[in-house]
Order: C-alpha cells, then sequence, then structure tokens
C-alpha cells in the first residue's frame, strides 16, 4: 500500500462505506451506535469536496438516512441496487422472482439453523450466521445453490459474518461508476473507502478512474486497496481535519 490521504478533499470525489468504515460493525444492523457528530462531520465533508461525497453500502437508503438525518446525502443502498445521485434522481434495480426464491431458501435455512437470521432488503437478501459461525460454509453453499438456479439474475455477496444474494447487475464498483459520470463527481479524483470484501468492487472501480482505494482495518494480503486507515474513528479524525 503506497498512497496517501489527501490533506484537503477539495479535488476528491469521496465515497465511504458505513458499517466498520464510519461506525463501528454491531452484532446486528440495528444495534450500530452513530456518533453524536457524525451526520454534521459528514455535511462539512461533503461542502469541502464541492458535493462530491457518497455513501455507498449493503444497508437501503432509507435505513442510511435515518442514520444521517438531517444531513441528506448521494448514496447507494444495497450494494447499488437503489441509487439517488446529488441532484435527487434516483435508481432502482428489480429482483422480481429470483429474490423472492431467496428469500424463501434463506427463511428456512434460518428457521432450522440457531443463531442465524434473515435480513430482507427487498432488493436483497443476507443470511447472517455472526451468532453461529460455525454454519458459515454451508451459508455460503446455499446462496451459491440459489443463484446458480436463478440463472445470472443474482449474485453472492460475502461480507463479515454474512453472506447475501442480490441483483447480478448491482456491486459497488458500478454504483462509484454511475457517479463518476455525473456532476459534482465527474472530472475528480475517486478516493473509496470499506473495510469488508463488499467493497473491494469499488476499489477496483477507483483506481480504473485514477483513484484509489483505502481499507479499514488491519493489513489485507486480498485487498486492492492501496492505502489503509486503523479504523471508523480514524477515519472520521480524518474527514475532520481535511474538511
Amino acid at each position: 500500500m503506497s498512497a496517501a490521504l489527501p490533506d484537503r478533499l477539495d479535488g476528491s470525489a469521496l465515497f465511504l462505506d458505513f458499517d466498520g468504515t464510519l461506525v463501528d460493525i454491531a452484532m446486528e444492523p440495528g444495534a450500530v451506535v452513530v456518533p453524536d457528530n457524525l451526520a454534521a462531520m459528514l455535511a462539512r465533508a461533503a461542502a469541502a469536496a464541492h458535493g462530491a461525497l457518497a455513501v455507498l453500502s449493503g444497508r437501503p437508503i432509507a435505513s442510511l438516512d435515518k442514520f444521517l438525518a438531517p444531513t441528506r446525502l448521494a448514496v447507494a443502498g444495497v450494494h447499488g441496487a437503489e441509487m439517488r445521485f446529488a441532484d435527487g434522481e434516483r435508481f432502482l434495480a428489480t429482483g422480481g422472482y429470483a429474490i423472492d426464491r431467496a428469500r424463501e431458501a434463506f427463511a428456512h435455512f434460518a428457521a432450522h439453523h440457531p443463531g442465524v437470521w434473515v435480513e430482507d432488503k427487498s432488493l436483497a437478501i443476507s443470511l447472517h450466521y455472526r451468532g453461529a459461525p460455525e454454519y458459515a460454509d454451508v451459508a455460503l453453499r446455499l446462496a451459491e445453490d440459489v443463484a446458480s438456479e436463478a440463472a445470472g439474475a443474482l449474485a453472492v455477496q460475502r461480507g463479515k459474518m454474512v453472506v447475501e444474494l442480490r441483483p447480478a447487475d448491482a456491486d459497488k464498483g458500478r454504483a462509484l461508476s454511475a457517479f463518476m459520470q455525473r456532476p459534482p463527481f465527474a472530472g475528480r479524483r475517486p478516493i473509496a473507502v470499506g473495510d469488508d470484501l463488499t467493497d473491494e468492487d469499488m476499489f477496483a472501480a477507483a483506481k480504473a478512474l485514477g483513484g484509489f482505494g483505502v481499507h479499514v482495518g488491519p493489513e489485507s494480503a486480498t485487498t486492492v486497496a492501496s492505502a489503509r486507515i486503523d479504523d471508523p474513528a480514524s477515519l472520521r479524525g480524518w474527514l475532520q481535519r481535511a474538511s
């Protein structure tokens, strides 16, 4: 890793994951603790970047808006299956029958495996096994089987103690690229910040567009990010200094 975080944001387009990046990971999504000053901090950072700041998350947009109120940002939810651009225009992917089938399969699995639970994001379905990590391999096999049955309509997205099925044409890399084609992001150097396997697509997209990725957490031999920051608190400190 060799890239350095800039001292100022005025030439950058900033793309930030939420869980594990802006806030610490919790046992379940509803238990996350959001710092009181996070919304105001992101508003200042967005202003410093002349509006070129977006949150790219596996959470739905409605969930992100709730946590970040009253600040309203450009955002991609459910790994890019839903997007709200800086001008307010929205994009929404559809999973149709394939998502319904995944919902049924995951619900049946969770009902027979204590400690596993389903997070229904409407456009995507997650199977969490943080409370029962011994089921990691069988949960992944189930997701792969359902994705195979969907004949290309769904993609498997692995994460920290979770496996998810999402529309195959939606990922954070495509979301970042879509933002970069429109103002106020166009023409700027993209910096993508995240902590998980779900963020590798946006790291690669940022690199392809002349920017770089920033991995939050310990050194990782598998990431394509070219910079690293220790933890969410350190990231928030940088955002404050650079704004």
